[in-house]
């Protein structure tokens, strides 16, 4: 799932269902605010209408609407995991990175783990207009919501280009996932009550997944915000420890099994805190970085520089 934080908001219950709704509203327009880096040019308040809010077995699922996107909140954290921009299919956030994976891994299907609402479907297909990629996603009542306000239906329709989203519904953990040849890539998005599957933090997990690819296939992964364990480095920092900001990475949980699931083929950045501050991993030996600065669009270019080895 997807992880630009509201993470001041409080979980909804049957008797202050409307209150709750109402502090989500509020928080949310802070939160695409940030995320379009436009806060400095809302002069007025942005207007906010909920499309649906409705309780899975899995999710407390509410759509927003404006007049510029929608945003898809989820779980008792309310974080949001989903923007639909009606324009622009650019977010300004780490979304738009899982758009840089398709010239780092060989043709084929690429899967995504974790789908939520499609936001970074819609900007890969848009960029690379020829991709397969292979949705997977647990909760079925999100991907029906998702269609209805979401455009995911547009995406499940082949483009003139022969590309096209499949989405299904299942458990990404079970071997029925698996495909023949395997995946040419796995873009990894899970998330639940706001933070990264447990089971993405042990290296056995990342060695049966990796099982679902094909030779030379990658994984890019979003491995969470890391919010808790930045306190951690300034207080190391500020008492002389051995610890540099440049190893951050060390205080991830979900990067460290990936590092020891593959050692030296662990590639990671951060991104910005008006990105979000995820923290994101790639597998494999690094590109050659001119290539691959080469092969994306000029809003990309520049990112894939950020990235380093473990």
């Amino acid at each position: 799932m997807i992880k630009i934080h509201t993470h001041l908001l409080s979980p909804c219950n049957r008797t202050n269902t409307n209150r709750c709704i109402d502090s989500k509203i509020k928080q949310a327009k802070v939160v695409l605010c940030s995320s379009q880096q436009q806060v400095e040019e809302h002069s007025e308040e942005e207007e906010f209408q909920v499309l649906t809010a409705i309780r899975s077995s899995y999710n407390h699922i509410v759509i927003l609407d404006t007049p510029k996107s929608r945003l898809l909140l989820l779980d008792s954290t309310n974080n949001v995991h989903s923007i639909f921009n009606k324009g622009s299919k650019w977010t300004g956030s780490y979304w738009d990175e899982f758009a840089t994976f398709p010239p780092v891994v060989p043709r084929g299907p690429i899967a995504i783990f974790g789908l939520g609402g499609g936001t970074a479907a819609h900007l890969m297909l848009e960029l690379w207009p020829s991709l397969q990629l292979e949705g997977w996603e647990m909760d079925e009542i999100l991907i029906d919501k998702a269609r209805d306000y979401l455009g995911l239906t547009d995406l499940e329709k082949q483009n003139m280009a022969g590309g096209v989203l499949n989405v299904h519904i299942g458990d990404v953990f079970s071997s029925s996932v698996a495909i023949p040849g395997g995946y040419a890539g796995i873009i990894v998005d899970l998330f639940a009550d706001g933070k990264v599957l447990p089971q993405l933090q042990e290296a056995s997990t990342w060695l049966e997944l990796n099982n679902r690819l094909k030779p030379n296939g990658r994984f890019m992964v979003n491995c969470g915000a890391g919010e808790d364990g930045l306190s951690e480095i300034n207080d190391a920092v500020s008492r002389n420890e051995d610890l540099s900001m440049d190893g951050t990475w060390e205080i991830n949980a979900t990067i460290k099994a990936l590092c020891q699931a593959f050692p030296g083929q662990v590639n990671w950045k951060k991104m910005p805190k008006s990105a979000g501050e995820n923290y994101l991993a790639l597998t494999g030996p690094l590109a050659d970085m001119a290539t691959w600065s080469a092969d994306l669009p000029p809003e990309l270019s520049s990112s894939v520089h950020q990235w380093r080895t473990c």
